[in-house]
């Protein structure tokens, strides 16, 4: 097994399967506690159960400090979003701001369960999928998670 701040492979029985480009959202709901998260870059992607449960394993050994590391399924795709860290969102074609029509196209794509999540931006007409705008604190969707919660690993806030 990989593990490095940005991507982790998971081992399944079939071999490595890797969660390249994976994305880390990291999310404090309050005060005093923080989560650290790890998703992989396809939002329906999900590993084995056993594959899950080795890099639960790797990541106890990285935040061993942590108050509980854990994986979790979801039958539906969700967004995963930085909590009160929320700072905006830009295009991922032009880098203009769309905090102006990013909400609705959430409520749109939410209403299909997150199935669709490509969208045109209407500030310079390119198609875009919602998992690849730049979010300015981590955030994503995705159908599994690996979280650390608290994990003692110093300043988790994107820099």
């Amino acid at each position: 097994m990989v593990f490095s701040i940005v991507s982790i492979c998971l081992a399944d029985g079939l071999g490595v399967a890797a969660m390249e480009q994976a994305l880390v959202t990291r999310k404090k709901p309050t005060m005093s506690d923080t989560i650290l998260r790890y998703v992989p870059a396809d939002p329906n992607w999900q590993p084995s159960p056993e594959a899950a449960n080795k890099a639960v394993s790797l990541l106890e050994t990285v935040v061993h400090g942590a108050d509980e590391v854990k994986s979790g399924f979801e039958d539906e795709v969700r967004f995963y979003d930085p909590g009160e860290n929320w700072s905006g969102v830009k295009c991922s074609a032009c880098g203009a701001d769309a905090e102006e029509w990013w909400g609705e196209a959430m409520e749109t794509a939410s209403a299909d369960g997150f199935k669709g999540l490509r969208t045109v931006a209407p500030c310079c007409g390119a198609t875009v999928s919602l998992n690849d705008l730049r979010y300015i604190r981590p955030a994503a969707f995705s159908r599994f998670a690996l979280e650390a919660h608290n994990p003692g690993i110093g300043d988790t806030t994107w820099e």
